[in-house]
């Protein structure tokens, strides 16, 4: 099963998408994952990525070619789309802290660390990672709304016009509890 997870940054993809590959023991390929241990390497790569990510910049084509080999020809399934509103996703990544160490992540609000700053169980520094600075989430936001969310209507429209070629498109609202986001995608899934 192939699906591609559309969404703004912060709605909900590598959540949904952890849930999906376990459901249906496929694998998962996260751009944003491979970019930021490509940067954490400090490799050539991610020397080239780390300033477009930490000003919320899109990176290129290329730098994500170089990361993953393009597939052609290869059938998509299904196009989930996870639709939260802007403002809640910046609230979301702006109170995302993450321990650098093992990658926990917490939030300020929604999860929040027991002693502030803190990691729960190293009792290490937590970092907010540039890319979840409030500026720079709106940058993401307005990048994702110009050059991303075109191909939600691109998908939209091919699965009206031709559904028998089409992947079918998957709508669901991401706000809500993972369980209930969760089962709505995979009550889709078939």
């Amino acid at each position: 099963m192939r699906i591609i997870m559309l969404g703004a940054p912060g709605a909900g993809k590598g959540t949904q998408a952890q849930f999906i590959t376990e459901r249906f023991d496929i694998p998962q390929i996260s751009t944003g994952d491979m970019l930021r241990a490509a940067v954490k390497a400090e490799s050539e790569l991610g020397k080239q990525v780390k300033e477009v990510m930490a000003t919320g910049g899109l990176v290129s084509d290329d730098i994500i070619i170089a990361l993953i080999e393009k597939e052609q020809g290869i059938a998509i399934d299904y196009v989930v789309e996870i639709a939260v509103d802007d403002e809640e996703i910046v609230s979301r990544l702006s109170g995302r802290r993450v321990h650098e160490g093992s990658g926990r992540i917490y939030h300020v609000k929604y999860d929040p660390h027991k002693v502030e700053g803190k990691d729960d169980e190293t009792g290490e520094p937590l970092v907010q990672r540039e890319d979840d600075k409030e500026e720079t989430v709106r940058k993401r936001l307005k990048i994702y709304h110009d050059q991303t969310a075109p191909l939600v209507g691109y998908y939209q429209d091919w699965a009206s016009k031709d559904p028998a070629a089409a992947p079918k498109y998957v709508r669901v609202e991401g706000v809500g509890s993972l369980d209930s986001i969760r089962d709505q995608i995979l009550s889709e899934l078939k």
